[in-house]
């Protein structure tokens, strides 16, 4: 009997195995039956959602509207100007909230510029002190920048030079290859004043240079034609270095940082260091720009000179002193001269002269606040100051907009529709009266005409806004808001901003109370949600009974199984055992009769 049992054991979690009968789909019914609560919860739960999804997008509406109301609920706001000027080529101006309404006439006499300081011309050494360049090396001459090697072309002849050929060896190449048609000759500067040149002649026009040359000679030594028999560099030759060390930058005065790589200089006041071993003319000139020292430093290769301009306009100085080294000496900086900057110079609406050291007129030079002018060039310019009454309608219509997208969207969440069967399906927020009461005192707030104020405009509909009639929303006359911003700005200021009764305050404390933490829209919010919550613990309560009753029922009916398994097992032997029993006492029988 126990082998019997052990046999099967394994198997009797097997539906009817002995039974004979489907007990997994009457588990499945029953616990089909215990889950069906969960249908209508789990549809009340996305009801729920759907509800507080609904309230979220009403609290976006209002916090944009809110947005709206909070603008034109200041009275600054109402204040902003407009400036137009009547000539854009002189002056054009712009007019913050609350500068006087009105017209200004701006003559321009004379426009503000910078003041520069001029360094001394050729603070770069020339190639040569003398006419005799036989030992200027091409590789190291003094050019601005250095030669390529390679082949140029004069008169259509060929001219090979390299980075070891003196200037007097390039000067005989041209003359060989041009037949002695062509000659060159190095002119030394004479005083300050004067540039060192390459001088090329002939009996005949001068023809320089080919698509095909590949060295930058001509270049170099700006060496261009002209038509004629005679070419002259256009500029001074020997130039400053700009990248290399400072103490190779080839300078009339050689440069020296006191021997410590410390050098220092002062350009109004603001320190500069420099380096003449590590440091190039182009980082010093860089640091300058870089400095608060006020002025744009620059370098001109034609005239051979070094220039400070000021950032700002106005008829101020430059200051300037070596300190460690001699950087603005070498430059030619120090001995350099002040090109004076000019103040601009204008009147207002035929009054003496005023000055401004730059070319932006603010109120302080001008009297007139709240206005700022910049001139563009001499002339005048009459400048109207106007409210901004376009920014202000603009506005306007933002808030009527969104006002009737609240309005629309509670409209839409609120109605029931009917299908062509006539059955009526009820809104999302159908019967809700808080969103209700929110469309309703949206309406009265805006259809109020506030006490207390003074004018002709005393609601909404003395600036063309009206009630469409049909429903909770705006429209707007445009035409007429625009002519009651012309004509009634003040009044149209108070209807909105008065702090005790305006249109504007009102809403907005009702937007603020309504849309806030613990407003109408937050509390039902929340309410949502923690039902929400409370249905999900619901349902998960539910399931764990579900299980625990799912598991109870399968033991039993296994059990079950295992108890008729049991007896199914017990018949059989029994059966066995009998039918046993009855053969041998029918064959004992028949034995004995037989003998």
């Amino acid at each position: 009997m126990a082998a019997v049992t052990s046999s099967t054991s394994s198997s009797l979690a097997l539906s009817g195995l002995a039974s004979g009968m489907d007990w997994t789909s009457i588990i499945n019914d029953l616990v089909a039956a215990e889950r069906a609560p969960e249908t209508s919860m789990k549809a009340q739960q996305t009801a729920l959602q759907t509800k507080n999804a609904s309230y979220q997008t009403i609290g976006a509406d209002l916090t944009t509207l809110g947005k709206d109301v909070s603008t034109l609920m200041n009275p600054s706001f109402f204040d902003n100007r407009t400036a137009s000027a009547s000539n854009s080529a002189v002056a054009s101006a712009t007019a913050s909230a609350g500068a006087p309404l009105g017209h200004y006439t701006f003559k321009i006499t004379q426009m503000a510029s910078e003041a520069a300081w001029q360094g001394a011309a050729a603070a770069a050494q020339p190639l040569s002190a003398t006419s005799d360049v036989s030992g200027v090396v091409l590789g190291n001459a003094g050019f601005a920048n250095p030669i390529t090697p390679g082949a140029f072309t004069v008169n259509g002849q060929i001219v090979t030079i390299a980075s070891t050929d003196t200037l007097q060896s390039v000067f005989d190449k041209i003359n060989t290859a041009t037949g002695g048609a062509v000659t060159a000759s190095y002119h030394p500067a004479t005083d300050p004043t004067s540039p060192d040149e390459i001088s090329l002649n002939s009996s005949s026009t001068i023809v320089l240079g080919s698509a095909t040359d590949t060295s930058n000679f001509l270049q170099i030594a700006q060496l261009y034609n002209n038509g004629a028999d005679s070419v002259t560099s256009a500029s001074a030759l020997g130039a400053v270095n700009l990248n290399n060390p400072l103490s190779g930058s080839n300078l009339s005065t050689p440069i020296n940082d006191g021997g410590s790589g410390a050098g220092q200089f002062l350009i109004n006041g603001v320190q500069i260091s420099f380096n003449a071993s590590t440091d190039s003319v182009n980082d010093v000139l860089q640091r300058i720009n870089d400095s608060a020292a006020g002025v744009t430093a620059t370098y001109d290769a034609v005239n051979g000179d070094f220039q400070l301009a000021n950032k700002t306009t106005g008829d101020v100085g430059i200051s300037l002193q070596d300190v460690t080294g001699n950087f603005l000496a070498a430059t030619g900086l120090l001995a350099g001269t002040l090109q004076r900057g000019k103040n601009l110079q204008y009147s207002v609406n035929g009054g003496g002269t005023l000055t401004s050291q730059s070319n932006t007129i603010g109120s302080t030079s001008s009297g007139v606040t709240g206005l700022s002018v910049t001139a563009l060039g001499t002339g005048s310019s009459t400048i109207s100051v106007q409210s901004d009454t376009s920014t202000i309608s603009s506005t306007i219509n933002s808030f009527v907009t969104d006002y009737n997208a609240v309005q629309n969207y509670i409209k839409s969440q609120t109605a029931s529709t009917i299908d062509s069967s006539g059955n009526v399906t009820p809104g999302t927020l159908s019967g809700d009266m808080d969103v209700e009461d929110i469309a309703t005192q949206l309406r009265e707030l805006t259809d109020a005409s506030p006490s207390g104020l003074s004018g002709l405009i005393q609601s909404l509909s003395d600036l063309g806004i009206t009630s469409n009639g049909t429903d909770n929303t705006l429209a707007v006359d445009s035409t007429a808001l625009n002519a009651a911003l012309a004509t009634n700005l003040d009044a149209a200021k108070q209807l909105f901003t008065n702090s005790t009764n305006g249109l504007a305050a009102n809403l907005n404390n009702f937007l603020t109370a309504t849309t806030g933490s613990k407003g109408t829209l937050a509390t039902a919010e929340a309410n949502f949600t923690k039902e929400s919550a409370n249905i999900t613990a619901s349902i998960s309560t539910l399931e764990q009974k579900v299980g625990l009753d799912t598991t109870r029922l399968q033991n039993e009916f296994v059990n079950m199984e295992t108890a008729i398994n049991s007896i199914n097992a017990q018949k059989q032997y029994l059966t066995a055992f009998f039918n046993t029993s009855t053969t041998s006492t029918t064959t004992g029988t028949s034995s004995s009769s037989s003998s």
